[in-house]
């Protein structure tokens, strides 16, 4: 939203991992607080900002009330904004609400700084409450149970953004709101059904917001192709107003591609789709563990034919740290998902969710997590602490040289026949030879994939460095590796790992 200086009584806040992220929450909550909405702005940031800062912006408002929304990836920021806060000026009343404060008593310290803690939905608790402090007629609970609206009954908030989100930020929409499946790793599993929103109504938002120059469109639905005659309708309204630059995302139930719905989806262009598929396992066992209903067969025959018969990016997931994981039971997963040729495979390592049902298997499974956000897996009965950080490694460097797109004629030698193994191999020694899976230089990756490629898997130089090269262009580095003096990389990154642990150990 537009910065504004003039005083505001009510502000909503959160921070976005990224500039270009938009708080589809706070819009809700805006759109929502009818006569009070004049009282209030919505102030975002991002969680590379300092606290300071953050507290001086949301303080020259001099406000009454701050609403935080809180969510794992900006917990620790948030908390260190409210403590200051609340040395500074603590008669402002703080708000929390959001996933990550929505399940009490599993809460985080920020709660115990916070006057309130609204769980659930907020859209009517949140202005009920503002209504309250004003009136000085305080609850006595500090902890508030949202009271659930219905949808038709809801001020929808897609006016609400502005030209600046329009141009720089995603948009995000949704036409409805819950999942009727119960996969124990996700929030969405304690939700009794998934509830649309009146359609027609939507799709004239829609249209406003198209109409305002919206070409980009996230839709947060978690089953979109669930029922698919809504499904259908939506694809079709975009459809009418196709252009070069229209670009949507879904998420897509993996097992369901009735005819009906493949029929609409071969009608868009190319590169103006993209489906989100979480495949997560395709372990039967494990699947059945965590209350994870998917008909593997029906799965990879829709990925096959998307992948066929639509110009879709197909971006999907798997999470490793499951209940009874393993390192080879993940593998096979992995192949599996490789031979699909999907454009994207996203490599999650499990979190511990604040009120996810998954939390039952911790002790059977010893799944122990970090204290600390985003609370990701540390090992399980079944994968020790080292085999969990290679992991973590081979999905950053999965990120660097697959997800990224620079490898695509280079990947295939690569990954071969046993994709996970010889992708594990490259992260292992890549690893070795930069001593850490961060902030590499897109040259110096290109080098020692080169190495790894030669020296560690065996295959024929001039292959490589043909490859090698169609990649280098593509990715318009400046220069050309000096492959023949490369091998001495090896040593030379190898003395200077030794030398960087023993400064550790020193």
């Amino acid at each position: 939203m537009v910065f504004m200086s003039s005083q505001r009584d009510i502000l909503l806040t959160t921070l976005n991992a990224r500039y270009m992220h938009s708080a589809f929450g706070l819009r809700y909550l805006y759109a929502n607080l009818d006569e009070l909405q004049t009282k209030a702005e919505i102030v975002e940031f991002t969680i590379q900002e300092r606290p300071l800062n953050i507290a001086e912006t949301l303080l020259s408002y001099r406000p009454k009330i701050i609403g935080f929304s809180v969510y794992i990836w900006n917990v620790a920021e948030i908390h260190d904004t409210v403590a200051l806060i609340k040395q500074i000026a603590p008669e402002i009343t703080i708000v929390l609400g959001g996933p990550e404060v929505s399940h009490h008593p599993d809460l985080p310290a920020v709660c115990e700084l916070a006057d309130y803690v609204i769980s659930g939905q907020g859209e009517i608790s949140f202005r009920g409450l503002c209504q309250q402090v004003f009136e000085q007629a305080l609850p006595t609970d500090k902890f508030i149970e949202g009271q659930p609206a219905r949808l038709d009954e809801l001020t929808l908030p897609y006016r609400f953004y502005d030209d600046e989100d329009i141009r720089n930020r995603l948009i995000y929409v949704e036409a409805s709101r819950g999942c009727p499946f119960k996969c124990e790793f996700c929030l969405s599993a304690l939700d009794k059904t998934a509830n649309p929103f009146p359609l027609e109504p939507f799709l004239e938002e829609i249209d406003q917001l198209w109409q305002r120059g919206v070409r980009n469109f996230k839709f947060i639905d978690r089953t979109f192709n669930l029922k698919v005659s809504t499904s259908t309708r939506i694809l079709a309204f975009f459809l009418e107003r196709m252009s070069d630059d229209l670009y949507l995302h879904f998420e897509l139930v993996p097992d369901n591609l009735p005819e009906k719905l493949k029929a609409v989806l071969k009608q868009f262009p190319p590169q103006s789709l993209q489906f989100e598929i979480g495949i997560q396992t395709f372990d039967p066992d494990i699947q059945t563990r965590i209350s994870r209903k998917q008909n593997n067969d029906k799965t990879r025959d829709n990925i096959r034919w998307l992948r066929e018969h639509t110009g879709a990016h197909l971006h999907t997931d798997l999470i490793f740290g499951l209940p009874g994981d393993t390192l080879e039971n993940f593998a096979d997963s992995f192949d599996q998902l490789v031979a699909l040729k999907p454009h994207e495979i996203q490599l999650g390592i499990l979190k511990r969710l604040r009120g996810a049902p998954l939390n039952r298997h911790n002790d059977p499974y010893d799944l122990r997590f970090n204290p600390l956000p985003p609370y990701n897996i540390l090992s399980t009965n079944s994968v020790d602490f080292m085999t969990m950080q290679r992991v973590n490694r081979f999905a950053r460097f999965w990120d660097m040289i697959a997800n990224s797109g620079r490898f695509i004629n280079s990947l295939p030698l690569i990954l071969d026949d046993k994709p996970f193994a010889r992708f594990m191999q490259l992260s292992d020694k890549l690893y070795d030879l930069a001593g850490q899976s961060y902030k590499i230089a897109l040259r110096r990756l290109f080098e020692m994939v080169y190495v790894v490629m030669t020296e560690q898997l065996g295959l024929d130089e001039n292959r490589v460095k043909a490859q090698l090269k169609l990649d280098y262009a593509r990715a318009k580095i400046k220069g050309v590796p000096d492959y023949e003096k490369l091998p001495s990389l090896t040593k030379k990154a190898k003395a200077g790992v030794a030398n960087k642990r023993q400064r550790q150990h020193a």
